[in-house]
């Protein structure tokens, strides 16, 4: 049944988010600089007014092994509309390798999703013009979230 709850695939996607970003020492301060950014995020959500969907939080961050910028965003239809304190961004259409999990399964997730990669002969795509995500379903009453996380990879034809 475990095993279940994990699925990986390929996908791809290109997003405009608004949102807000906190940048912290790494590892030292996550998940808690994360969580900080999207408390603070979800009570201003509301000002994205041109938002394709309030319930669903992008979180793409950059990590270079010393300090991370972890991000709190909503998915907009144009980024003609970017609140005070707030910044808007394009990621262009990326391949990626996706997990699906909850909340409470992240830490299982990417092990797992990396694992996949490897297997499967795929590559992280570092820092060319996208970064990793984690995608967030808010819902009420449960007890865990669904997730998605997106890893960015090579072509399968390109070089290292």
């Amino acid at each position: 049944m475990e095993k279940l709850k994990f699925h990986c695939e390929i996908a791809t996607k290109e997003v405009q988010l608004v949102g807000q970003s906190i940048t912290a020492n790494f590892p030292q301060h996550f998940p808690d600089a994360a969580l900080q950014i999207q408390t603070q995020f979800v009570e201003r959500r509301h000002e994205v007014i041109n938002a394709k969907n309030q319930e669903v939080l992008f979180s793409p961050y950059m990590c270079n092994g010393i300090f991370a910028t972890y991000f709190a965003c909503l998915e907009v239809e144009d980024l003609s509309i970017i609140p005070e304190g707030m910044i808007g961004f394009k990621l262009p259409s990326t391949t990626y390798a996706k997990i699906n999990c909850t909340t409470k399964s992240i830490g299982e997730a990417y092990p797992k999703l990396f694992h996949w990669m490897q297997e499967n002969g795929y590559q992280q795509k570092f820092l060319d013009h996208t970064c990793p995500m984690e995608i967030y379903y808010f819902e009420e009453n449960v007890e865990e979230e669904q997730v998605e996380l997106w890893i960015p990879i090579k072509e399968k034809c390109e070089n290292s």
